[in-house]
């Protein structure tokens, strides 16, 4: 049985600091906006309407719209956003 691994290995992209909620937060290039909050501990992205219950990034393809946040003033899905270096993200009441 062979293993899978990247042959060379893998490089991440250079690291970029964006703001959530006015806080810094640090990723790596090309990464999308759903990874990076996810790796940086942001679960909850926003709230449900029905009961209050909070929501996070669900298929991270683009399908489920579960990730919506404001970016730079506009509502996106932030499984369809790369991180850059300045970004302005606001999670829509999420906690």
């Amino acid at each position: 049985m062979t293993a899978l691994r990247f042959a060379g290995g893998f490089e991440r992209g250079a690291t970029v600091t964006f703001h959530v909620d006015g806080a810094a937060v640090r990723a790596h290039s090309g990464e999308t906006l759903a990874a990076a909050l996810l790796a940086a501990g942001v679960v909850a992205l926003r709230r449900s309407p029905r009961d209050g219950a909070p929501r996070g990034a669900y298929c991270f393809m683009g399908v489920c719209q579960e990730c919506v946040v404001r970016v730079d003033g506009a509502l996106r899905q932030s499984c369809q956003v790369a991180v850059v270096d300045g970004l302005s993200v606001e999670l829509r009441g999420a906690v």
